[in-house]
């Protein structure tokens, strides 16, 4: 009876596995994606910088 009880663990534990792989390389991806995007925000704020140094005269 414990034997069949038993018998769905290597399932489990093969699912999370795959879960918890998948999870990070989503997170890698997302890094990656948030990184990206803040190389451009810096991108665009120092160009702007460079443009308001000039306006004002």
């Amino acid at each position: 009876m414990q034997n069949r009880s038993f018998r769905w663990l290597p399932a489990l534990l093969v699912a999370l596995t795959m879960l918890g792989l998948t999870a990070c390389n989503t997170m890698e991806g997302l890094g990656k994606d948030i990184q990206s995007a803040g190389r451009a925000l810096e991108g665009k704020a120092d160009e702007s910088d460079g443009d308001e140094s000039g306006s004002g005269e």
